[in-house]
């Protein structure tokens, strides 16, 4: 019998919020495919696949190194050998990855290469590919990209220069790879999270987190189920026929304050 359901990509499926995404589309009857980076985070992953299944999809896992054009073709190929077309890409993978000592002008300058090429290059190039198989079969598909809100705030600390400027970059390219789309019926959107408590959460104390939590006007952290259920809405064809590059910030109120005075120290140390 001929699978009917519909095919998503999921980078940065090993943990947090692209975890918890991947399980949300699976239990939705998505088949999913899923991205880790390193043999470090396969075992993530693989619990991540195992959880999936239980939903009766159909679930795929690809290690890439998103930094690499070739790798985000390479991931899109092997997507398609297997899905033949994709409906949904979740452009979810990034991060700060291992942040260089010193000040902006003492920075590795491949350090701010690697910052652009995985918060923003990646979205982009793994959608330029995606759309292409979109328009060729005629799908209405949807690409969510994952910002965050320090595309509107930033740390004080240089650390974050590439990161924020990734992450502000995406939702432009959210914004005008969408309109360019929309006659298609493809549908580009995005989601910037705020604090978010995952298990990458647990170097911080608990007193860092009172007092991230005391400058956000909600007055709580994040956590991934406060995230998914937007991610989840903007991945269904039905509800976003009217919806075009669009960002959706789910931050508690924190980019409207623009409060970021409990982010002054350098939470590395």
């Amino acid at each position: 019998m001929e699978n009917n359901r519909q095919h998503a990509l999921v980078t940065g499926s090993s943990n947090g919020i692209g975890q918890a995404t991947a399980i949300a589309l699976a239990k939705a009857g998505y088949d999913v495919g899923l991205t880790y980076r390193s043999e470090a985070s396969r075992g993530r992953c693989l619990a991540v696949y195992e959880e999936c299944k239980k939903y009766g999809v159909d679930v795929q896992m690809y290690q890439v190194e998103l930094i690499h054009r070739e790798a985000c073709e390479q991931l899109i190929q092997q997507f398609l050998a297997h899905f033949k077309t994709i409906d949904v890409l979740v452009n979810n993978a990034g991060g700060a990855l291992k942040i260089p000592k010193g000040e902006f002008d003492e920075m590795p300058l491949d350090y701010w290469e690697d910052q652009i090429a995985l918060n923003l290059n990646a979205p982009a190039f793994l959608s330029h590919y995606a759309v292409k198989n979109m328009k060729e079969n005629n799908i209405k598909g949807r690409i969510v990209n994952i910002s965050s809100v320090h595309a509107k705030i930033t740390w004080v600390k240089r650390k974050m220069l590439p990161y924020c400027a990734g992450k502000a970059g995406v939702e432009m390219f959210t914004a005008a790879l969408g309109v360019e789309v929309a006659p298609y019926g493809i549908r580009v959107n995005c989601v910037a999270p705020g604090f978010i408590m995952t298990g990458a959460s647990s170097r911080y104390t608990s007193d860092q987190t009172k007092a991230f939590s005391d400058h956000i006007p909600a007055g709580i952290l994040g956590t991934t189920a406060d995230i998914v259920p937007t991610i989840l809405f903007l991945c269904d064809e039905a509800n976003t026929r009217f919806i075009v590059g669009q960002t959706f910030r789910v931050d508690g109120g924190q980019s409207v304050t623009g409060n970021i005075d409990s982010m002054k120290e350098d939470f590395e140390k």
